[in-house]
């Protein structure tokens, strides 16, 4: 028996072995109107979120009767006990007072349950429901939308639809099903109303966000008016599902340039996409947390990490383009180990600039090159472009020999977080849409580690992705950049600096890691118990690196 031939659009994109049919760009029937539909996105967004004089009263208090719903039984009863129960308590209140709110709440709700780490475990992990665990919408209103935009009956188009869905989130929920033809797919199809409470949610959120400036500092510090036309130019795009299954496209062949293959893209089918309705190629695999399923498959977790880590960067800083929104509900592991990538509708899109001032971030960082990597931040958005970097290096003391957080006291700690708030608003710095995916993305590959790979030495896995950099893209980063990035020159002081620990320090494991930050955090939440020494124009506490 003979081996069957590969897909011949495997030239053009990063897709499965086996094509259910093959893509090919100019017979995408729904791909014209792509270019036209962001445009009109882009239009309709400054409307969505100007600040109205008379504020939307009915949406503003529906919102608050839920937040009253949610916080009154927790601020009478388990806040009372404390510690992690009245955490749990507030958190699972929280999360179905944002389900009851809809898709809007339930997005932010998706933001929180990325944010491992950054917020409580309790929240994170409540707030992981967000993702594919929504309340569903009925089959008599996924029936209506699918034949509303394919403008057929639905038996017409599919031999079976599974009634229940595969997952549920906040702007649309998955079936599986099977074309006429047999072929084996899954139907992403929009909740019928998201449409009109987003745009309704967003012109409260844009009432709202002036009067916050100056009020909660962390709000300040990126900015409302701006984080809500972050959000609302994030939310509008996943509206539209065309601009989805353009992005897959676009993504799969970045991965294909590359020579990544680590990653799968499930094919959008060629006609079956509208604004509402997305048919696309149906894969299966590991979920991502299930260490044992894949390591008893005889899957390298360590690899997969890896890939992960290597496939998002070359994506982001040398083709521009990149998921916008990786957590663990976004993709899953295939039995050979490849990374299947699923729920296109973030995407990071980068002009040349960015993409430029990325590329110079990742060789600063691995040079330890301190006013490199400010610059570049700098040039993607975060400080104003007149910015003293030189300045900003010796306030926040990051020419200075760093300190061990663990040795701090509690109040040495949040002294010294309040002072680097503080003189990071006194520059301006704010949180741009590409900087902001980013961040969050590193996060969860960051969480990634801590499920598949605590073990992982890593300091030995930065200088391992500095030196594929260097002898796969060498060439062209020196081209770009202006300097090669050589792994002769390859210094982690600024990341050993980051983590916060002794420069002689050569192994540091994601375990170590995590320890040292439960120590952290506890020493933070007992703030208040009496300081043992005064922290004075120290290092910022997890060093002084700003990769």
């Amino acid at each position: 028996m003979h081996d069957e031939p590969a897909p011949v659009d495997l030239a053009l994109g990063s897709f499965s072995d086996r094509a259910p049919w093959t893509v090919e760009l100019d017979s995408l029937a729904w791909r014209p109107l792509v270019a036209e539909r962001r445009a009109a996105i882009r239009a309709e967004l400054p409307s969505l979120v100007r600040p109205r004089r008379v504020p939307p009263i009915g949406r503003i208090g529906r919102v608050l009767g839920r937040a009253v719903v949610a916080l009154a039984p927790w601020q009478l009863g388990a806040r009372r006990r404390g510690g992690s129960l009245s955490r749990a308590d507030l958190s699972r209140r929280l999360r179905r007072a944002a389900e009851a709110l809809g898709p809007t709440y339930i997005k932010l709700g998706q933001i929180i349950s990325s944010g491992e780490g950054l917020f409580p475990e309790e929240l994170v992990e409540e707030f992981k429901r967000c993702r594919d665990q929504v309340p569903p919408e009925t089959f008599a209103d996924v029936r209506a939308v699918v034949e509303a935009d394919l403008g057929r009956p639905l038996e017409s188009v599919f031999a079976s639809f599974e009634r229940r869905p595969l997952a549920a989130a906040s702007i649309a929920q998955v079936h599986a099903a099977t074309l006429c033809d047999g072929t084996e797919v899954v139907v992403k199809v929009q909740r019928p109303t998201v449409a009109r409470l987003v745009r309704e949610d967003l012109r409260a959120m844009a009432w709202l966000a002036p009067h916050l400036i100056g009020r909660i500092p962390v709000a300040a510090l990126a900015n409302p008016p701006a984080l809500v036309e972050l959000f609302g130019e994030t939310i509008t795009e996943e509206l539209d599902f065309r601009l989805e299954a353009d992005n897959m496209v676009d993504i799969a062949r970045s991965f294909a340039a590359l020579g990544q293959r680590g990653y799968v893209i499930p094919r959008p089918h060629p006609e079956l996409v509208t604004e509402r309705v997305l048919v696309m190629e149906r894969l299966s695999g590991f979920a991502f947390d299930d260490v044992a399923g894949m390591r008893g498959a005889g899957v390298d977790t360590r690899a997969v990490v890896r890939t992960g880590m290597i496939g998002f960067l070359e994506g982001c800083m040398l083709h521009g383009i990149f998921h916008g929104d990786l957590h663990g509900g976004n993709l899953f592991v295939l039995p050979d180990g490849r990374t299947a990538l699923l729920d296109f509708g973030i995407t990071g899109r980068l002009d040349d600039h960015r993409r430029i001032a990325f590329l110079r971030l990742l060789v600063a960082a691995s040079t330890n090159d301190l006013h490199g990597q400010l610059a570049a931040i700098r040039d993607l958005g975060a400080l104003p472009h007149d910015t003293d970097l030189d300045q900003v290096i010796s306030d926040l003391g990051l020419d200075r020999p760093g300190v061990d957080p663990t040795t701090m006291t509690p109040e040495e700690l949040t002294s010294e977080i309040q002072r680097i708030i503080k003189a990071l608003l006194a520059y301006g710095a704010r949180m741009p849409k590409v900087l902001m995916l980013f961040v969050k993305n590193m996060v969860f590959l960051d969480g990634a580690i801590a499920t598949l790979a605590p073990d992982l030495d890593l300091f030995a896995e930065i200088a391992h992705v500095s030196l594929y950099f260097a002898q796969t893209h060498g060439e062209r980063i020196a081209a770009e950049v202006g300097r090669p990035l050589d792994e002769s020159q390859l210094d982690l002081g600024g990341f050993k600096a980051m983590y916060g620990v002794d420069q002689s320090t050569e192994q540091l494991t994601y375990r170590e890691l995590q320890q040292r930050r439960e120590l952290i955090r506890d020493r933070l939440q007992s703030h208040g118990r009496p300081a043992r020494r005064r922290a004075r124009h120290r290092r910022a506490p997890w060093g002084g690196g700003t990769g």
